[in-house]
């Protein structure tokens, strides 16, 4: 594990998970359908197992480096904050589920290989990849142009960008242009692509003669929702999946605004690494036998559904 700091910080956002998990109502009406996962709540789905069954492929084992193959295994870096991406269903399991946790058990069940995963906060996993303290990293991380310069991606689902308001909240609407947040306190995760584009953006509101935008980083998803909850933030910009799952979850009390900017999500890894195309194979077999469309119908994320993994594309227009 981590540092004290970000132990404490995990052990904050799972607090809230079962009580966001266990008290599932069905869809908010503006959410879209398959909006929570099968059986209505993460808990219920992290019970479904879609992942053992699946068997090695040696054609796509042979793409791994050498050393790989002979160590066994690979090391993880995993952002395990809420669902359905990567959580612990009881709130202190060491076993933690969701989206990319089955993704990247597959993923290793095709290449014939075990996992080593170490829990991290969001923020610290890209820069360690280049220290060569993971082999690959895994957040829901989004592929952006900044982000490429440095990392290279292995996409498995395409999810991104979208706002969400306290239930009772009838003034915001879905927000397609930044100005809409002027004047606003509007929350995210610390080290997102959220808050890149937010503090990037912010002169949006002064151009257009407004009071800027407050931008808010919060180190856990927890965090996120108790300030929106308590009234200290005033929107929350997150995943689309993300928001989606916790407007289903009627003690979350929220509302999802809709999508503002899509993004390919994928396996973070340095750059030029030669486990990339293993990766990349290994997903596209997992395309292929059906078991990825098994693992987005247990989640609820059918939407978010890819053709083919890609190594690296450009981000989103």
């Amino acid at each position: 594990m981590r540092a004290t700091t970000a132990r404490r910080g995990l052990l904050a956002a799972t607090a809230l998970l079962p009580v966001l998990a266990l008290t599932a109502c069905g869809s908010d009406p503006a959410s879209p359908a398959g909006a929570a996962p099968a059986g209505g709540s993460a808990v219920a789905a992290a019970s479904q197992d879609v992942v053992s069954s699946v068997a090695k492929v040696d054609s796509i084992a042979a793409l791994l480096p050498q050393d790989v193959r002979k160590s066994g295994s690979f090391k993880v870096g995993s952002s395990v904050n809420a669902p359905p991406s990567a959580f612990h269903p009881d709130g202190a399991s060491d076993k933690p589920a969701g989206i990319d946790i089955d993704f990247t058990d597959a993923v290793a069940k095709v290449l014939g290989l075990g996992v080593q995963r170490e829990e991290a906060s969001f923020e610290t996993i890209l820069p360690a990849l280049g220290s060569g303290k993971y082999d690959v990293g895994t957040g829901n991380f989004g592929v952006t142009a900044v982000r490429l310069k440095t990392v290279d991606f292995v996409t498995y689902i395409d999810d991104g960008q979208g706002f969400a308001v306290k239930k009772d909240n009838t003034t915001l609407q879905p927000v397609t242009d930044l100005t809409q947040l002027c004047g606003l306190n509007v929350g995210t995760g610390a080290g997102t692509t959220f808050e890149t584009t937010l503090n990037s953006k912010k002169s949006v509101c002064s151009d257009a003669g407004k009071k800027p935008y407050e931008v808010k980083a919060f180190s856990d998803n927890a965090a996120v929702l108790t300030g929106l909850q308590q009234g200290r933030i005033d929107v929350v910009m997150s995943t689309i999946n993300g928001l989606r799952y916790q407007a289903s979850q009627a003690a979350a009390g929220t509302k999802f605004l809709g999508e503002f900017h899509r993004l390919d999500v994928g396996f973070a890894f340095k750059k030029g690494s030669p486990l990339a195309p293993a990766f990349q194979g290994a997903v596209n077999q997992l395309i292929k036998d059906g078991t990825y469309d098994r693992i987005l119908k247990k989640w609820g994320v059918t939407d978010s559904a890819i053709k083919e993994s890609l190594i690296s594309p450009p981000e989103h227009p």
